[in-house]
């Protein structure tokens, strides 16, 4: 899913405020991080991989000056966990010097590749924003504006965009808004462009507006300029509003935390629990949790502690370390579950070796029956545009109906708010945001080479579709269950 965060400060350094914006979008990526600025003259990049706060920290932001920057924190989706594919990238090329930062997945990259002279060859990194950033140095124009005009009709996919030149930054979004982008204004002067509101709360930037779907901003220092390089039909990621995005974040004029807080009122609805307490899945789990508690009338408990210096677990790049990741980041309160019918809240359900340790934890501390809510549909199908769930059959819920489900995850019942239920919750058009990986329609088509690929750019074998990738799999979830057909 990715953060990014542009920042043009006139008379101000801008790499501090970039970090701080990073800060603040952290919980969107968490493999490596990345800034790079400009002092009008040239630009600067430098990444690495971590945490922000461990590659932007206070010995390295002195030496990165000038009024204009980008950074990015990245969550893999297409290509490796290495140096090389941190951002932003850059490229000296031909044309043009560029950086950029990308979230978002593009859906079109072998395609892409061969506009690019000199191909494979020519790439340091194995991302399609590596390849993204070769194409716009190499692409013919009077500058980067003219290069973005003539490259992005024939890139297809979802992708929210911070570009840089020595001169100006450049906010993109594509056609359907697949992911979020916003515009602020700092009341100290300058602009700052994000991919969630809250990075503006902490900028002290004032809202603006949305990126529009199709749309290219350019600022520099003599304002902003709005050019459209496609119509726009908006398609946001219904689960941005879901899991992804902060809950002090606003979406769609909608602020996150209320819209969740409603999507437990209906999840109580569709699907009452004779139990004792409402527990939360901290942290994304909370506000829907206190709406089931508040629309069902039974007590809400924090039922399992945190540790708050672990990240999400669904976001590693491997299984491995997400499956490790449960065991040090949730403990149970075994005083407050002890001998208790639980109804568990959850956003979701993505493999399900998570909430099968999750499970495992509160019976081992006691809990005397377990029912499972989570406030959002099963996940069928992959997503193609921005999360790390391009392979079908890693989906539980692909492979397994509700009931095999349960049984897998050794709970006493089992239920998803429907899809009616979240558009309730959401008081919004359905033809405004991207369900596919609840429905199936996806958006925009995705061709079968990039299919449950994610390495495309480092393996030249074209998998078949469901085939996984023979990287970055370092352990399959245990006990898998049998099959049991779809839902």
């Amino acid at each position: 899913m990715c953060g990014v965060v542009g920042v043009l400060t006139p008379g101000h350094e801008a790499a501090p405020l970039a970090a701080l914006g990073l800060f603040a979008l952290q919980h969107r990526g968490q493999e490596s991080a990345g800034l790079a600025v400009s002092d009008g003259q040239q630009l600067m990049v430098y990444k690495d991989l971590g945490l922000v706060a461990q590659v932007l920290d206070e010995r390295r932001l002195p030496s990165l000056r000038g009024e204009m920057a980008i950074a990015h924190c990245r969550y893999s989706t297409t290509g490796s966990t290495r140096w090389e594919n941190a951002q932003p990238a850059f490229r000296l090329g031909p044309q043009r010097a560029v950086a950029l930062g990308h979230n978002g997945n593009l859906v079109n990259t072998r395609a892409l590749l061969e506009l690019l002279p000199g191909r494979r060859s020519r790439l340091a990194g194995s991302t399609d924003t590596e390849l993204l950033t070769a194409l716009l140095a190499h692409e013919p124009g009077d500058d980067l504006v003219a290069a973005l005009l003539s490259l992005l009709p024939r890139v297809s996919g979802a992708y929210a965009l911070v570009v840089m030149d020595e001169g100006r930054l450049i906010g993109v979004r594509d056609p359907h808004g697949f992911r979020p982008l916003v515009l602020g204004r700092r009341s100290a002067g300058g602009w700052v462009l994000a991919s969630e509101t809250a990075a503006l709360d902490i900028l002290e930037a004032t809202y603006v507006r949305d990126v529009e779907p199709g749309e290219i901003v350019v600022l520099d220092h003599e304002g902003l300029r709005s050019i459209r390089f496609a119509e726009g039909d908006l398609k946001l990621c219904v689960f941005e509003l879901i899991y992804f995005a902060r809950p002090d974040s606003y979406m769609l004029g909608r602020n996150l935390y209320e819209v969740r807080r409603r999507m437990g009122e209906e999840l109580a609805s569709e699907a009452p629990a004779d139990a004792d307490i409402v527990v939360p899945v901290p942290d994304t789990g909370n506000p829907a949790a206190a709406g089931f508690a508040e629309r069902s009338g039974l007590p809400y408990r924090e039922g399992m502690v945190k540790n708050r210096y672990v990240g999400r677990t669904f976001i590693q790049p491997s299984q491995l370390l997400r499956q490790r990741g449960v065991a040090v980041k949730l403990n149970p309160l075994r005083e407050v579950v002890r001998g208790k019918r639980l109804v568990v809240v959850d956003d979701s359900i993505v493999r399900g070796t998570t909430t099968r340790q999750i499970v495992a934890l509160l019976r081992q501390a006691g809990a005397a029956e377990i029912h499972l809510r989570i406030s959002a549909p099963p996940i069928y199908h992959p997503c193609f545009y921005g999360i790390d769930t391009q392979i079908e059959r890693e989906l539980i819920a692909s492979r397994l109906d509700v009931e095999g489900i349960r049984e897998f995850l050794a709970a006493d019942s089992l239920a998803y708010l429907s899809i009616g239920g979240v558009l309730d919750a959401l008081d919004l058009p359905r033809d405004r945001f991207c369900f596919a990986c609840f429905d199936g329609r996806y958006p925009v088509p995705v061709p079968y080479d990039v299919a449950s690929h994610k390495f495309i750019l480092e393996d030249d074998a074209v998998p078949g579709p469901g085939d996984r990738p023979a990287v970055d799999r370092e352990e399959e979830p245990a006990a898998e269950p049998s099959i049991a057909g779809p839902a």
